[in-house]
Protein backbone atom coordinates (compact mmCIF):
# COMPACT_ATOMS: atom_id res chain seq x y z
CA UNK A 1 0.00 0.00 0.00
CA UNK A 2 0.84 3.35 -0.70
CA UNK A 3 0.96 4.72 2.99
CA UNK A 4 3.61 1.74 3.79
CA UNK A 5 6.51 3.65 1.92
CA UNK A 6 9.07 5.06 3.28
CA UNK A 7 8.94 8.60 2.49
CA UNK A 8 8.85 12.47 4.51
CA UNK A 9 5.66 13.13 2.25
CA UNK A 10 3.94 10.55 2.51
CA UNK A 11 3.28 9.90 6.30
CA UNK A 12 2.46 13.34 6.43
CA UNK A 13 0.01 13.27 3.33
CA UNK A 14 -1.38 9.25 4.80
CA UNK A 15 -1.60 11.48 8.36
CA UNK A 16 -3.76 13.80 7.23
CA UNK A 17 -5.97 11.68 4.68
CA UNK A 18 -6.71 9.51 8.18
CA UNK A 19 -7.76 12.63 10.01
CA UNK A 20 -10.18 13.73 7.35
CA UNK A 21 -11.69 10.51 6.82
CA UNK A 22 -11.99 10.14 10.92
CA UNK A 23 -13.67 13.40 10.95
CA UNK A 24 -15.91 13.18 7.89
CA UNK A 25 -16.89 9.74 8.82
CA UNK A 26 -18.22 10.73 12.46
CA UNK A 27 -22.54 10.74 12.53
CA UNK A 28 -24.07 14.34 12.83
CA UNK A 29 -23.41 16.08 16.30
CA UNK A 30 -20.46 14.02 17.20
CA UNK A 31 -17.31 15.13 18.95
CA UNK A 32 -13.94 13.67 19.53
CA UNK A 33 -13.36 13.40 23.14
CA UNK A 34 -10.54 15.14 24.59
CA UNK A 35 -7.05 13.97 25.69
CA UNK A 36 -8.14 14.67 29.34
CA UNK A 37 -11.32 13.28 29.44
CA UNK A 38 -11.15 9.48 29.02
CA UNK A 39 -15.07 8.99 29.58
CA UNK A 40 -15.21 10.73 26.42
CA UNK A 41 -18.02 13.42 27.64
CA UNK A 42 -16.86 15.64 24.71
CA UNK A 43 -14.59 18.66 24.14
CA UNK A 44 -13.43 21.59 27.60
CA UNK A 45 -15.42 24.60 27.14
CA UNK A 46 -14.47 27.93 25.76
CA UNK A 47 -13.69 30.91 28.21
CA UNK A 48 -16.63 31.49 30.76
CA UNK A 49 -19.02 34.50 29.27
CA UNK A 50 -19.94 37.44 30.92
CA UNK A 51 -22.96 37.68 32.50
CA UNK A 52 -25.45 39.84 31.36
CA UNK A 53 -25.93 43.14 33.19
CA UNK A 54 -28.70 43.69 35.44
CA UNK A 55 -31.44 46.36 34.78
CA UNK A 56 -31.27 49.70 36.53
CA UNK A 57 -34.56 50.07 37.39
CA UNK A 58 -34.34 47.07 40.00
CA UNK A 59 -34.57 47.54 43.28
CA UNK A 60 -31.07 47.53 45.43
CA UNK A 61 -31.48 46.08 49.18
CA UNK A 62 -29.83 48.60 51.73
CA UNK A 63 -30.41 47.64 55.27
CA UNK A 64 -33.06 50.49 57.10
CA UNK A 65 -33.09 50.99 60.55
CA UNK A 66 -34.47 47.86 62.47
CA UNK A 67 -38.65 47.89 63.29
CA UNK A 68 -38.12 45.27 66.08
CA UNK A 69 -34.58 45.43 67.45
CA UNK A 70 -33.09 43.35 69.54
CA UNK A 71 -32.17 44.29 72.45
CA UNK A 72 -29.49 41.66 74.38
CA UNK A 73 -28.41 38.83 71.81
CA UNK A 74 -27.68 35.41 73.16
CA UNK A 75 -24.38 34.36 73.15
CA UNK A 76 -22.78 31.44 71.21
CA UNK A 77 -22.76 28.67 74.59
CA UNK A 78 -19.00 29.42 76.38
CA UNK A 79 -19.51 26.26 78.93
CA UNK A 80 -16.69 23.68 78.46
CA UNK A 81 -17.05 21.16 75.77
CA UNK A 82 -17.67 17.55 76.45
CA UNK A 83 -16.19 14.69 74.29
CA UNK A 84 -17.91 13.76 71.38
CA UNK A 85 -17.57 10.36 70.81
CA UNK A 86 -15.70 9.43 67.18
CA UNK A 87 -17.85 8.69 64.19
CA UNK A 88 -15.55 7.54 61.48
CA UNK A 89 -14.40 3.85 61.25
CA UNK A 90 -10.93 2.81 62.09
CA UNK A 91 -9.84 1.98 58.11
CA UNK A 92 -6.98 -0.04 57.56
CA UNK A 93 -4.24 0.82 55.27
CA UNK A 94 -5.10 -1.13 51.49
CA UNK A 95 -4.01 -2.84 49.17
CA UNK A 96 -2.66 -1.80 46.16
CA UNK A 97 -5.59 -3.99 43.82
CA UNK A 98 -7.92 -2.49 45.94
CA UNK A 99 -6.99 1.25 45.73
CA UNK A 100 -6.38 1.06 42.08
CA UNK A 101 -9.81 -0.64 41.76
CA UNK A 102 -11.41 2.74 44.18
CA UNK A 103 -9.43 5.40 42.34
CA UNK A 104 -10.66 4.02 39.20
CA UNK A 105 -14.44 4.43 40.48
CA UNK A 106 -13.27 8.32 42.08
CA UNK A 107 -12.22 9.27 38.70
CA UNK A 108 -15.57 8.34 36.68
CA UNK A 109 -17.15 10.39 39.30
CA UNK A 110 -14.85 13.34 38.62
CA UNK A 111 -15.07 13.16 34.93
CA UNK A 112 -18.93 13.40 35.45
CA UNK A 113 -18.77 16.41 37.28
CA UNK A 114 -16.53 18.01 34.79
CA UNK A 115 -19.04 17.02 32.38
CA UNK A 116 -21.63 18.70 33.89
CA UNK A 117 -19.66 21.48 35.34
CA UNK A 118 -18.36 22.36 31.89
CA UNK A 119 -21.56 22.38 30.66
CA UNK A 120 -22.72 24.82 33.06
CA UNK A 121 -19.44 27.02 32.33
CA UNK A 122 -19.85 27.41 28.51
CA UNK A 123 -24.11 27.95 28.59
CA UNK A 124 -24.95 29.04 32.38
CA UNK A 125 -22.20 30.84 33.47
CA UNK A 126 -23.07 33.19 36.28
CA UNK A 127 -27.04 32.07 36.15
CA UNK A 128 -28.52 29.42 38.81
CA UNK A 129 -28.83 26.62 36.58
CA UNK A 130 -28.16 24.97 33.07
CA UNK A 131 -31.17 23.76 31.49
CA UNK A 132 -29.38 20.13 29.97
CA UNK A 133 -31.54 19.33 27.37
CA UNK A 134 -31.69 22.66 25.63
CA UNK A 135 -28.22 24.93 26.92
CA UNK A 136 -30.48 27.23 28.48
CA UNK A 137 -30.48 28.27 31.68
CA UNK A 138 -32.87 29.03 34.82
CA UNK A 139 -32.73 32.03 37.39
CA UNK A 140 -34.37 29.86 40.12
CA UNK A 141 -32.45 30.72 43.39
CA UNK A 142 -32.38 34.91 43.32
CA UNK A 143 -29.92 34.67 39.92
CA UNK A 144 -27.22 34.62 41.86
CA UNK A 145 -25.45 32.49 40.03
CA UNK A 146 -26.17 29.45 42.58
CA UNK A 147 -24.80 26.50 40.25
CA UNK A 148 -21.13 27.99 41.03
CA UNK A 149 -21.54 28.93 44.44
CA UNK A 150 -22.99 25.65 45.41
CA UNK A 151 -20.39 23.84 43.54
CA UNK A 152 -17.02 25.78 45.06
CA UNK A 153 -16.33 23.13 47.64
CA UNK A 154 -16.83 20.11 45.70
CA UNK A 155 -14.30 21.88 43.09
CA UNK A 156 -11.70 21.89 45.88
CA UNK A 157 -12.78 18.58 47.24
CA UNK A 158 -12.21 17.25 43.75
CA UNK A 159 -8.56 18.80 43.32
CA UNK A 160 -9.81 20.92 40.44
CA UNK A 161 -7.90 24.04 40.74
CA UNK A 162 -7.93 25.44 37.55
CA UNK A 163 -11.91 25.54 37.67
CA UNK A 164 -11.90 26.74 41.05
CA UNK A 165 -9.77 29.69 39.98
CA UNK A 166 -12.12 30.81 37.73
CA UNK A 167 -15.02 30.53 40.20
CA UNK A 168 -13.41 32.51 42.91
CA UNK A 169 -12.42 35.50 39.80
CA UNK A 170 -16.05 35.12 39.23
CA UNK A 171 -18.14 35.60 42.27
CA UNK A 172 -17.12 39.01 42.77
CA UNK A 173 -19.11 40.02 39.87
CA UNK A 174 -22.29 38.33 42.06
CA UNK A 175 -24.48 41.51 43.58
CA UNK A 176 -26.56 40.13 46.26
CA UNK A 177 -27.96 43.35 46.74
CA UNK A 178 -30.83 42.94 43.88
CA UNK A 179 -32.62 40.35 42.23
CA UNK A 180 -35.78 40.14 39.31
CA UNK A 181 -37.09 37.48 42.60
CA UNK A 182 -40.56 39.54 44.09
CA UNK A 183 -39.64 36.97 47.49
CA UNK A 184 -36.20 35.77 48.75
CA UNK A 185 -36.20 31.85 49.79
CA UNK A 186 -34.59 32.05 53.34
CA UNK A 187 -34.09 28.39 53.69
CA UNK A 188 -33.00 28.02 50.16
CA UNK A 189 -30.35 31.24 50.01
CA UNK A 190 -29.12 30.12 53.33
CA UNK A 191 -28.18 26.39 52.52
CA UNK A 192 -26.99 27.16 48.73
CA UNK A 193 -25.43 30.18 48.77
CA UNK A 194 -24.20 30.94 52.21
CA UNK A 195 -23.54 27.48 52.99
CA UNK A 196 -21.75 27.06 50.25
CA UNK A 197 -19.50 30.31 50.86
CA UNK A 198 -18.89 28.54 54.70
CA UNK A 199 -17.53 25.01 53.18
CA UNK A 200 -15.36 26.71 50.76
CA UNK A 201 -14.02 28.61 53.49
CA UNK A 202 -13.99 26.10 55.85
CA UNK A 203 -12.35 23.75 53.49
CA UNK A 204 -9.52 25.74 52.37
CA UNK A 205 -8.31 27.44 55.61
CA UNK A 206 -9.57 30.52 54.87
CA UNK A 207 -7.22 30.86 52.33
CA UNK A 208 -9.75 33.06 50.18
CA UNK A 209 -10.99 35.96 52.39
CA UNK A 210 -13.37 36.96 49.43
CA UNK A 211 -15.29 33.52 50.43
CA UNK A 212 -15.76 34.82 54.61
CA UNK A 213 -16.81 38.25 52.50
CA UNK A 214 -19.38 36.84 50.34
CA UNK A 215 -20.80 34.78 52.91
CA UNK A 216 -20.99 37.80 55.19
CA UNK A 217 -22.95 39.55 51.91
CA UNK A 218 -25.30 36.53 52.03
CA UNK A 219 -25.62 36.86 55.90
CA UNK A 220 -26.67 40.57 56.19
CA UNK A 221 -29.07 40.04 53.41
CA UNK A 222 -30.88 37.06 55.07
CA UNK A 223 -30.50 38.70 58.79
CA UNK A 224 -33.44 41.19 57.47
CA UNK A 225 -35.64 38.46 57.02
CA UNK A 226 -35.58 38.08 60.91
CA UNK A 227 -36.73 41.84 61.35
CA UNK A 228 -40.11 40.53 62.57
CA UNK A 229 -42.39 41.30 65.87
CA UNK A 230 -41.50 37.72 67.20
CA UNK A 231 -37.85 37.71 65.70
CA UNK A 232 -39.28 34.33 63.54
CA UNK A 233 -38.07 34.81 60.00
CA UNK A 234 -40.41 35.68 57.09
CA UNK A 235 -39.40 32.61 55.04
CA UNK A 236 -40.32 33.63 51.74
CA UNK A 237 -39.46 37.29 52.23
CA UNK A 238 -40.48 39.85 51.16
CA UNK A 239 -37.04 41.84 50.83
CA UNK A 240 -38.39 45.07 48.99
CA UNK A 241 -40.47 45.53 51.71
CA UNK A 242 -37.96 45.69 53.65
CA UNK A 243 -35.89 47.94 51.38
CA UNK A 244 -38.54 49.98 51.76
CA UNK A 245 -38.61 50.09 55.01
CA UNK A 246 -41.78 48.90 55.51
CA UNK A 247 -42.80 46.00 58.11
CA UNK A 248 -43.07 42.31 57.55
CA UNK A 249 -44.17 39.52 59.35
CA UNK A 250 -43.67 35.85 59.44
CA UNK A 251 -46.05 33.44 57.64
CA UNK A 252 -48.50 31.50 59.17
CA UNK A 253 -48.85 28.85 56.85
CA UNK A 254 -44.37 28.19 57.35
CA UNK A 255 -42.94 24.87 56.42
CA UNK A 256 -41.06 23.04 59.02
CA UNK A 257 -37.84 22.52 57.47
CA UNK A 258 -37.77 26.20 56.42
CA UNK A 259 -37.87 27.25 60.27
CA UNK A 260 -35.60 24.77 61.68
CA UNK A 261 -33.28 24.40 59.07
CA UNK A 262 -30.70 27.69 59.45
CA UNK A 263 -28.84 26.48 62.94
CA UNK A 264 -25.53 25.27 61.03
CA UNK A 265 -25.44 28.18 58.45
CA UNK A 266 -25.81 31.03 61.16
CA UNK A 267 -24.11 29.71 64.18
CA UNK A 268 -20.80 29.14 61.93
CA UNK A 269 -20.80 32.74 60.68
CA UNK A 270 -20.99 33.88 64.63
CA UNK A 271 -17.99 31.42 65.08
CA UNK A 272 -16.09 32.58 62.10
CA UNK A 273 -16.97 36.36 62.51
CA UNK A 274 -17.55 36.71 66.24
CA UNK A 275 -21.02 38.61 65.47
CA UNK A 276 -23.09 37.06 68.07
CA UNK A 277 -26.59 38.28 66.07
CA UNK A 278 -26.54 35.41 63.67
CA UNK A 279 -26.27 32.56 66.73
CA UNK A 280 -29.34 34.52 68.70
CA UNK A 281 -31.14 34.91 65.20
CA UNK A 282 -31.31 30.80 65.23
CA UNK A 283 -31.41 30.16 68.96
CA UNK A 284 -34.55 31.91 69.02
CA UNK A 285 -35.76 29.38 66.47
CA UNK A 286 -34.86 26.60 68.45
CA UNK A 287 -35.68 27.71 72.09
CA UNK A 288 -39.38 27.88 70.56
CA UNK A 289 -39.32 24.76 68.88
CA UNK A 290 -37.56 22.88 72.00
CA UNK A 291 -40.65 24.28 73.95
CA UNK A 292 -43.41 23.44 71.83
CA UNK A 293 -41.75 19.44 71.09
CA UNK A 294 -43.47 18.38 73.98
CA UNK A 295 -47.14 19.70 73.07
CA UNK A 296 -47.60 18.65 69.47
CA UNK A 297 -50.55 16.26 68.60
CA UNK A 298 -47.28 13.81 68.05
CA UNK A 299 -45.11 14.65 71.03
CA UNK A 300 -41.66 14.98 70.34
CA UNK A 301 -41.85 15.38 66.47
CA UNK A 302 -43.10 18.96 64.62
CA UNK A 303 -45.56 18.98 62.23
CA UNK A 304 -45.37 19.89 58.46
CA UNK A 305 -46.40 23.19 58.69
CA UNK A 306 -46.16 25.59 61.53
CA UNK A 307 -47.99 29.18 62.43
CA UNK A 308 -44.76 31.18 62.60
CA UNK A 309 -46.70 34.13 63.29
CA UNK A 310 -48.14 33.04 66.48
CA UNK A 311 -45.79 29.96 67.28
CA UNK A 312 -48.62 27.49 67.26
CA UNK A 313 -48.22 24.04 65.68
CA UNK A 314 -51.64 22.71 64.67
CA UNK A 315 -51.11 20.86 61.72
CA UNK A 316 -51.96 17.36 62.03
CA UNK A 317 -49.25 15.63 59.36
CA UNK A 318 -46.20 14.40 60.87
CA UNK A 319 -43.21 13.22 58.49
CA UNK A 320 -39.63 12.93 58.65
CA UNK A 321 -39.77 13.60 54.61
CA UNK A 322 -40.10 16.88 52.72
CA UNK A 323 -40.94 19.60 54.15
CA UNK A 324 -40.08 18.84 57.87
CA UNK A 325 -36.11 16.94 57.01
CA UNK A 326 -33.56 18.80 57.57
CA UNK A 327 -34.69 20.17 60.90
CA UNK A 328 -34.34 16.60 62.34
CA UNK A 329 -30.95 16.46 60.35
CA UNK A 330 -29.87 19.63 61.98
CA UNK A 331 -30.36 18.20 65.48
CA UNK A 332 -27.09 16.53 66.04
CA UNK A 333 -24.99 18.23 63.39
CA UNK A 334 -25.78 21.34 65.48
CA UNK A 335 -25.10 19.80 68.38
CA UNK A 336 -21.62 18.27 66.76
CA UNK A 337 -21.01 22.03 65.64
CA UNK A 338 -21.42 24.00 69.28
CA UNK A 339 -18.90 21.45 70.46
CA UNK A 340 -21.50 19.71 72.62
CA UNK A 341 -21.29 22.96 74.68
CA UNK A 342 -25.31 22.26 75.81
CA UNK A 343 -27.13 19.56 75.69
CA UNK A 344 -30.31 20.98 74.49
CA UNK A 345 -29.78 19.52 70.32
CA UNK A 346 -29.38 16.00 72.61
CA UNK A 347 -32.47 16.60 74.22
CA UNK A 348 -34.20 17.47 71.65
CA UNK A 349 -32.89 14.58 69.37
CA UNK A 350 -33.70 12.24 72.27
CA UNK A 351 -36.83 12.92 72.33
CA UNK A 352 -37.65 12.84 68.63
CA UNK A 353 -35.80 9.76 67.94
CA UNK A 354 -38.20 8.23 70.64
CA UNK A 355 -41.18 9.30 68.49
CA UNK A 356 -39.49 8.49 65.02
CA UNK A 357 -39.28 4.84 66.15
CA UNK A 358 -42.81 4.60 67.70
CA UNK A 359 -44.61 6.72 65.30
CA UNK A 360 -42.78 6.55 61.97
CA UNK A 361 -40.79 3.62 61.27
CA UNK A 362 -42.20 0.53 59.43
CA UNK A 363 -40.49 -2.98 57.92
CA UNK A 364 -40.85 -3.48 54.28
CA UNK A 365 -41.99 -6.57 53.00
CA UNK A 366 -39.65 -7.92 50.22
CA UNK A 367 -39.70 -11.40 48.02
CA UNK A 368 -36.34 -12.40 49.64
CA UNK A 369 -36.85 -11.57 52.92
CA UNK A 370 -34.44 -8.73 53.23
CA UNK A 371 -34.59 -6.67 56.47
CA UNK A 372 -35.25 -3.21 55.37
CA UNK A 373 -36.66 -0.03 56.99
CA UNK A 374 -38.56 3.22 55.86
CA UNK A 375 -39.89 6.00 57.71
CA UNK A 376 -43.82 6.70 56.97
CA UNK A 377 -46.24 9.53 57.85
CA UNK A 378 -48.56 9.72 59.96
CA UNK A 379 -51.58 12.22 60.69
CA UNK A 380 -52.13 12.72 64.36
CA UNK A 381 -56.20 11.50 64.17
CA UNK A 382 -55.22 8.41 63.14
CA UNK A 383 -53.66 6.91 66.04
CA UNK A 384 -50.93 4.68 65.60
CA UNK A 385 -51.74 4.05 61.58
CA UNK A 386 -48.80 4.80 59.35
CA UNK A 387 -48.98 5.69 56.16
CA UNK A 388 -46.23 3.49 54.43
CA UNK A 389 -44.73 6.00 51.75
CA UNK A 390 -40.77 6.06 50.87
CA UNK A 391 -39.63 9.12 49.53
CA UNK A 392 -36.19 9.81 48.24
CA UNK A 393 -36.10 12.67 50.26
CA UNK A 394 -36.55 10.82 53.36
CA UNK A 395 -33.69 8.36 52.50
CA UNK A 396 -31.13 11.12 54.41
CA UNK A 397 -32.51 9.40 57.88
CA UNK A 398 -30.47 6.82 57.52
CA UNK A 399 -27.26 8.77 58.10
CA UNK A 400 -28.71 11.36 60.38
CA UNK A 401 -29.45 7.91 62.79
CA UNK A 402 -26.35 6.68 62.30
CA UNK A 403 -24.62 9.88 63.45
CA UNK A 404 -26.76 10.30 65.94
CA UNK A 405 -26.09 6.81 67.05
CA UNK A 406 -22.70 7.54 67.71
CA UNK A 407 -22.89 11.19 68.70
CA UNK A 408 -25.51 10.53 71.28
CA UNK A 409 -24.16 7.29 72.21
CA UNK A 410 -27.44 5.32 71.33
CA UNK A 411 -25.34 2.22 69.77
CA UNK A 412 -28.34 0.32 69.33
CA UNK A 413 -29.90 2.50 66.86
CA UNK A 414 -27.06 1.57 64.25
CA UNK A 415 -28.92 -1.50 63.01
CA UNK A 416 -31.98 0.97 62.55
CA UNK A 417 -29.81 3.43 60.26
CA UNK A 418 -27.86 0.74 58.49
CA UNK A 419 -31.59 -0.67 57.75
CA UNK A 420 -33.00 2.66 56.60
CA UNK A 421 -29.89 3.16 54.35
CA UNK A 422 -30.64 -0.33 52.89
CA UNK A 423 -33.99 0.30 52.34
CA UNK A 424 -33.04 2.80 49.85
CA UNK A 425 -30.99 0.83 48.33
CA UNK A 426 -33.05 -1.89 47.67
CA UNK A 427 -35.82 0.70 46.12
CA UNK A 428 -32.94 1.56 43.76
CA UNK A 429 -32.11 -2.17 43.05
CA UNK A 430 -35.67 -3.04 42.34
CA UNK A 431 -36.41 -0.55 39.38
CA UNK A 432 -35.78 -1.65 35.56
CA UNK A 433 -33.39 1.62 35.38
CA UNK A 434 -31.62 0.67 39.24
CA UNK A 435 -32.94 4.46 40.36
CA UNK A 436 -35.47 5.10 43.35
CA UNK A 437 -38.27 7.23 42.36
CA UNK A 438 -39.07 10.31 43.93
CA UNK A 439 -42.24 8.66 46.08
CA UNK A 440 -43.63 5.17 46.27
CA UNK A 441 -45.96 3.34 48.90
CA UNK A 442 -44.25 -0.17 49.96
CA UNK A 443 -46.11 -2.99 51.68
CA UNK A 444 -45.59 -2.83 55.45
CA UNK A 445 -44.80 -5.97 57.19
CA UNK A 446 -47.40 -7.08 60.12
CA UNK A 447 -44.84 -7.68 61.94
CA UNK A 448 -41.01 -6.23 61.63
CA UNK A 449 -39.57 -9.23 63.83
CA UNK A 450 -40.85 -11.65 61.54
CA UNK A 451 -42.44 -10.86 58.02
CA UNK A 452 -42.18 -13.61 54.84
CA UNK A 453 -43.18 -12.77 51.60
CA UNK A 454 -47.09 -12.79 51.52
CA UNK A 455 -47.94 -12.56 48.29
CA UNK A 456 -51.44 -12.40 48.52
CA UNK A 457 -50.96 -9.53 51.26
CA UNK A 458 -49.03 -7.32 48.64
CA UNK A 459 -52.43 -7.84 46.32
CA UNK A 460 -54.35 -6.59 48.96
CA UNK A 461 -52.03 -3.84 49.69
CA UNK A 462 -52.64 -2.79 46.33
CA UNK A 463 -55.95 -2.99 45.73
CA UNK A 464 -56.28 -0.70 49.10
CA UNK A 465 -53.95 1.76 47.09
CA UNK A 466 -56.22 2.09 43.77
CA UNK A 467 -59.35 2.13 46.39
CA UNK A 468 -60.39 -1.21 44.41
CA UNK A 469 -60.65 -3.76 47.26
CA UNK A 470 -63.49 -5.95 46.21
CA UNK A 471 -62.08 -6.70 42.43
CA UNK A 472 -59.77 -9.68 43.71
CA UNK A 473 -56.63 -10.83 42.75
CA UNK A 474 -57.26 -10.44 38.27
CA UNK A 475 -57.56 -6.79 39.51
CA UNK A 476 -54.32 -6.57 41.07
CA UNK A 477 -52.15 -8.44 38.61
CA UNK A 478 -53.96 -5.69 35.94
CA UNK A 479 -52.16 -3.01 38.43
CA UNK A 480 -49.20 -4.22 38.49
CA UNK A 481 -48.32 -4.75 34.92
CA UNK A 482 -49.96 -1.76 34.00
CA UNK A 483 -48.18 0.38 36.57
CA UNK A 484 -45.40 -1.86 36.31
CA UNK A 485 -44.99 -2.38 40.28
CA UNK A 486 -42.05 -4.65 41.67
CA UNK A 487 -42.79 -6.91 44.68
CA UNK A 488 -43.35 -5.12 47.68
CA UNK A 489 -44.25 -1.70 45.95
CA UNK A 490 -48.07 -1.01 45.97
CA UNK A 491 -47.80 2.42 43.92
CA UNK A 492 -45.20 4.89 42.25
CA UNK A 493 -47.14 8.02 42.70
CA UNK A 494 -43.82 10.01 41.72
CA UNK A 495 -41.83 8.40 39.26
CA UNK A 496 -39.27 10.80 38.59
CA UNK A 497 -35.54 11.26 39.39
CA UNK A 498 -34.46 14.63 39.96
CA UNK A 499 -30.76 13.45 40.40
CA UNK A 500 -31.01 13.87 44.48
CA UNK A 501 -28.42 13.19 46.54
CA UNK A 502 -30.21 11.83 49.92
CA UNK A 503 -29.83 8.24 49.03
CA UNK A 504 -25.83 8.23 48.42
CA UNK A 505 -25.62 10.80 51.50
CA UNK A 506 -26.94 7.98 53.73
CA UNK A 507 -25.05 5.41 51.93
CA UNK A 508 -21.51 7.65 52.85
CA UNK A 509 -22.36 8.77 55.82
CA UNK A 510 -22.88 4.51 56.84
CA UNK A 511 -19.86 3.79 54.85
CA UNK A 512 -17.85 5.89 57.32
CA UNK A 513 -19.11 4.67 60.22
CA UNK A 514 -19.16 0.93 59.80
CA UNK A 515 -16.66 0.45 56.76
CA UNK A 516 -18.63 -1.73 54.94
CA UNK A 517 -17.25 -2.30 51.57
CA UNK A 518 -21.08 -3.49 50.74
CA UNK A 519 -22.13 0.37 50.83
CA UNK A 520 -19.14 1.27 47.98
CA UNK A 521 -20.27 -1.37 45.47
CA UNK A 522 -24.19 -0.04 46.26
CA UNK A 523 -23.24 3.42 45.45
CA UNK A 524 -20.95 2.04 42.43
CA UNK A 525 -24.34 0.45 41.06
CA UNK A 526 -26.31 3.63 41.98
CA UNK A 527 -23.66 6.04 40.17
CA UNK A 528 -23.66 3.98 36.64
CA UNK A 529 -27.30 3.44 36.54
CA UNK A 530 -27.97 7.49 37.29
CA UNK A 531 -24.98 8.53 35.17
CA UNK A 532 -26.62 6.09 32.29
CA UNK A 533 -30.14 7.39 32.28
CA UNK A 534 -29.75 10.88 32.69
CA UNK A 535 -26.03 11.62 30.83
CA UNK A 536 -26.49 14.35 28.39
CA UNK A 537 -24.27 16.32 25.51
CA UNK A 538 -24.55 19.47 27.52
CA UNK A 539 -24.96 17.98 31.37
CA UNK A 540 -26.98 15.71 33.27
CA UNK A 541 -30.84 16.13 33.41
CA UNK A 542 -33.42 14.71 35.71
CA UNK A 543 -35.77 11.83 33.69
CA UNK A 544 -39.57 11.34 34.14
CA UNK A 545 -40.11 7.78 34.95
CA UNK A 546 -37.74 5.37 36.61
CA UNK A 547 -39.75 2.66 35.48
CA UNK A 548 -38.78 2.56 32.24
CA UNK A 549 -35.33 2.35 31.18
CA UNK A 550 -36.02 4.55 27.90
CA UNK A 551 -37.58 7.33 30.07
CA UNK A 552 -37.81 10.87 28.79
CA UNK A 553 -35.46 13.42 30.35
CA UNK A 554 -36.26 17.19 31.38
CA UNK A 555 -35.00 19.54 31.31
CA UNK A 556 -33.30 20.84 34.51
CA UNK A 557 -30.25 20.02 36.51
CA UNK A 558 -30.35 21.64 39.91
CA UNK A 559 -27.34 22.79 41.64
CA UNK A 560 -27.23 19.90 44.15
CA UNK A 561 -26.90 17.79 41.61
CA UNK A 562 -22.94 19.40 41.60
CA UNK A 563 -22.68 20.54 44.89
CA UNK A 564 -24.26 16.98 46.67
CA UNK A 565 -25.11 14.02 44.50
CA UNK A 566 -21.64 14.06 43.00
CA UNK A 567 -19.66 15.22 46.08
CA UNK A 568 -20.88 12.41 48.36
CA UNK A 569 -20.13 9.36 45.32
CA UNK A 570 -16.58 11.27 45.03
CA UNK A 571 -16.18 10.94 48.83
CA UNK A 572 -17.13 7.31 49.31
CA UNK A 573 -14.35 6.47 46.95
CA UNK A 574 -11.84 8.68 48.57
CA UNK A 575 -9.69 7.92 51.24
CA UNK A 576 -11.62 8.35 54.48
CA UNK A 577 -9.62 11.66 55.85
CA UNK A 578 -11.01 13.69 52.91
CA UNK A 579 -13.99 15.66 54.67
CA UNK A 580 -13.45 13.60 57.57
CA UNK A 581 -16.43 13.17 59.79
CA UNK A 582 -14.96 13.52 63.23
CA UNK A 583 -13.17 17.16 61.63
CA UNK A 584 -16.53 18.30 59.34
CA UNK A 585 -20.21 18.76 59.59
CA UNK A 586 -22.24 18.71 56.30
CA UNK A 587 -25.01 20.76 56.06
CA UNK A 588 -27.77 19.31 54.08
CA UNK A 589 -26.18 21.15 50.72
CA UNK A 590 -23.44 18.89 51.66
CA UNK A 591 -21.15 21.97 52.72
CA UNK A 592 -18.34 20.94 55.09
CA UNK A 593 -18.14 23.32 58.46
CA UNK A 594 -15.25 23.01 60.69
CA UNK A 595 -16.15 21.69 63.95
CA UNK A 596 -14.51 23.67 66.69
CA UNK A 597 -13.60 20.37 68.75
CA UNK A 598 -11.20 18.99 65.82
CA UNK A 599 -7.82 18.89 65.70
CA UNK A 600 -5.65 21.21 64.32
Amino acid sequence: MLCVRKSYFLPTFCLVFLTYILFTSLPPGAELPYIDDPAGYGPPPPPPHPRPPKGNDLIHYKKQPEQHPVENYIPLPTAAPSPIPRIQYDFPAESWFTRRRRVKKQNAVRNAFKHAWNGYKRHAWLQDELSPLSAEYRESYGGWAATLVDSLDSLIVMGLTDELEDALQAIEQIDFSTTSATQINVFETNIRYLGGFLGAYDLTNGSYPILLKKATEVAELLYGAFDTRNRMPQSRWEWTRSALGMGIQPSRNTILAELGSLNLEFTRMSQLTNDPKYFDAIQRITDRLETAQSRTQVPGLWPMMVDAHDMEFNDPRFTVGGMADSTYEYLPKEHMLLGAQTDQYRKMYNSAMDSIKKRLLFRGMTKDGKDIMFPGNVRATSKNTIEPQAEHLKCFLGGTVGIGARVFDRPEELSIARKLTDGCIWAYDIMPTGIMPEALYVSACKNSDDCEWDEQKWHHDILRRFAKYSQGEEAARTLISSHKLPPGVTEIPDARYNLRPEAIESVFIMYRITGDKELQDAAWRMFRSIEKMTLTRYAHAAISDVRNPHSTQLDYMESFWLAETLKYFYLIFSEPHVVNLDEYVLNTEAHPFRRPDAPT
